[in-house]
């Protein structure tokens, strides 16, 4: 437990919020861009813990939020059709399509199945040369190696009962969008230690330079958190803008070159659809050509999918930061984990289910009109 309690020392928090709230001038906006931030920062009620002139916006940075609901149709298509065997984390399986989840077409028979890695669907394929085995791959730069590994196996093992429905999505191109967005409020970013372990830093400068915004990479725990929001804090009084590595620990300005070589290999960039945001120019990944057998999108070539958004759903202002989950009329009412209404209900990085979980039911306007400070 050693290396867990070090970062979640109450002491020193504490004495870091104090640090934090004797820079702060004026109000700031600092963005986290990762969902798994999102949740260690209202878990932790890090957000009450700031000085009332630091706001942390929550971002798309939960990636099966961010799947577009025309992806989700079509992975239930692809489901429900005999002879699939369709493999996905457990994390997809409660994400509502416009016509129901994966756990109902696997409810009416279909063989879904949870897998803990892309090459667990590998081996699947391996032992059901019968069936079309298709893994649904949706993450950040995180989780790409894996999947671009299981295409790369898939090739040199000759399976070609094997592929991916990508759905891969990029940090930078987000960072680049929600900053050149009318009306964007926010002033800096922390930026994920776990996407920056596998891509380093060096795509982020320019970023920080063209926009004048510091960018701290950090990492998850309490004080990882904490320090990175420090260090923001600390550039935006000084109206610096630099990018800041405060997970050493764990990450480099290179990255990981194997990694990002496999990448290369595998996945070309190209434009891609982000749930409640649009269409962001190269901001994802797709198969390169020579791996393009394996896509599962064009292997079954589906037509005639009908795709239709909740009205009530404010997933996508909650993705761009434009509002608090619990500002969403349904919150808690029309949407809940049980009945949800959009992935940021039931995903395991979601904003809204951070909320609803750590009981965050109040708006920020009820919370000031309730007497509550958040200082």
């Amino acid at each position: 437990m050693k290396y867990l309690q070090e970062f979640r020392d109450g002491e020193v928090a504490q004495r870091m919020v104090r640090e934090i709230r004797h820079l702060v001038t004026r109000p700031w906006k600092i963005m986290e861009v990762c969902g798994g931030q999102t949740h260690s920062i209202i878990k932790n009620g890090i957000d009450q813990m700031l000085p009332e002139g630091v706001e942390m916006v929550h971002g798309p940075g939960c990636p099966v939020c961010v799947t577009p609901l025309s992806l989700i149709d079509k992975a239930l298509a692809i489901a429900a059709q005999p002879g699939v065997i369709f493999c996905s984390f457990g994390d997809m399986l409660r994400v509502p399509g416009t016509e129901g989840d994966l756990f109902q077409v696997k409810g009416r028979g279909g063989d879904v199945r949870v897998v803990y890695s892309p090459l667990d669907a590998i081996d699947i394929a391996v032992k059901n040369p019968e069936k079309q085995v298709v893994f649904f791959g949706v993450g950040f730069e995180t989780t790409a190696p894996a999947n671009a590994m299981s295409v790369h196996l898939a090739k040199r093992r000759g399976l070609n009962n094997f592929s991916l429905l990508v759905s891969h999505v990029l940090v930078p191109p987000a960072i680049e969008a929600i900053m050149s967005s009318p009306g964007n409020q926010v002033q800096a970013f922390l930026a994920a230690g776990h996407v920056c372990s596998v891509m380093g830093f060096w795509e982020y400068p320019p970023l920080a330079e063209k926009f004048g915004i510091p960018i701290v990479v950090t990492g998850f725990e309490p004080l990882d958190l904490l320090e990175g929001i420090r260090r923001a804090v600390l550039q935006l009084e000084r109206g610096e803008h630099r990018v800041e590595n405060a997970y050493a620990r764990i990450v480099t300005y290179a990255g990981n070159l194997e990694a990002q070589k496999l990448l290369a290999e595998v996945f070309e960039v190209t434009d891609r659809a982000w749930r409640g945001i649009g269409v962001i120019p190269q901001s994802g990944w797709r198969l390169r050509d020579a791996y393009r057998a394996f896509d599962a999108e064009e292997r079954f070539a589906l037509t005639g999918i009908r795709t239709v958004e909740s009205p009530l759903c404010r997933a996508g202002d909650v993705l761009r930061g434009a509002i608090k989950p619990a500002e969403c009329p349904a919150f808690g009412r029309e949407c809940s984990p049980r009945h949800p209404l959009g992935a940021t209900m039931v995903s395991s990085e979601g904003a809204c289910a951070a909320y609803y979980n750590y009981g965050r039911v109040l708006s920020a306007e009820q919370l000031a009109g309730a007497g509550v400070s958040r200082g």
